[in-house]
């Protein structure tokens, strides 16, 4: 680990908000990106489901289709029944192998029926099958033209913000290596804690910066001094004078412009 830097306070102050102000800018970056990523994702999954549906639609007309030609199948093998039964009836010797071939032929002409009730129905269920791929197939379209510009967005965006990001994060753990672990700690607890992420913040017209509650002037007296790290009562922020933070600010602004 690096050696710490000065352990005074003031040193400490200003370590830990340069800390602030570089996680701030990566703050900033992946705002900038904002939803996009999770939009990106939720649209490939979307898509994704999209093609998996298609696919089992178009599964399910070969079944179909199968099903049919199986039907036609059994139709020609009842006719082909039904003449052999015909030209057997002729021949009977007595009227119980008559009725037992009719029943045959009956039978037969029952599975025709059925059959090409059967047909019917996958037929209609087929149309139907067509309809719901065509609308699939127009939503797919869509999706994927929709997926294909956010995309464009993300990685025109991470093509201008990825490598920035990168250095910011690689001086935010430098940085860290500066600053004694109790404090890098207890400023990690309070950025998560916190809605915009700051954990430390200069004094704004007498009250923590992003707060409404005015910090008595004796205690603003004392952050000046920098002689002690002082939390906001209300927020739990670390405070810094502004003086502090505007030296800060306009040092790490020419850091960053070399990044």
């Amino acid at each position: 680990m690096a050696k710490k830097e000065d352990s005074s306070v003031e040193a400490k102050l200003r370590a830990l908000y340069d800390l602030q102000l570089i996680d701030s800018r990566v703050d900033e970056i992946r705002n900038v990106r904002g939803e996009l990523p999770l939009e990106v994702e939720d649209l490939e999954d979307e898509v994704l489901g999209l093609k998996t549906r298609m696919d089992k639609l178009k599964t399910d007309l070969e079944t179909i289709n199968f099903e049919i030609g199986a039907k036609k199948n059994l139709i020609e093998e009842a006719k082909n029944l039904i003449k052999k039964y015909t030209e057997q009836q002729k021949n009977v010797r007595n009227s119980r192998e008559f009725n037992s071939i009719s029943k045959e032929l009956e039978f037969q002409e029952l599975e025709i029926q059925l059959a090409e009730k059967n047909i019917k129905e996958f037929k209609a269920q087929i149309e139907q099958k067509k309809e719901v791929i065509a609308e699939t197939k127009e939503r797919l379209a869509e999706r994927e033209a929709h997926l294909k510009h956010k995309k464009g967005e993300l990685n025109a965006i991470l093509a201008e913000t990825e490598k920035e990001e990168k250095a910011l994060l690689e001086e935010s753990i430098k940085f860290q290596d500066k600053i004694e672990e109790r404090l890098v700690k207890a400023y990690a607890r309070i950025r998560n804690n916190v809605k915009n992420g700051l954990a430390v913040v200069p004094i704004e017209r007498g009250a923590s910066g992003g707060s409404f509650f005015t910090i008595p002037p004796q205690v603003q007296v004392e952050i000046a001094s920098r002689k002690k790290i002082i939390t906001d009562e209300h927020s739990g922020r670390i405070l810094v004078d502004p003086a502090l933070a505007d030296e800060e600010q306009e040092k790490m602004e020419k850091f960053f412009a070399k990044l």
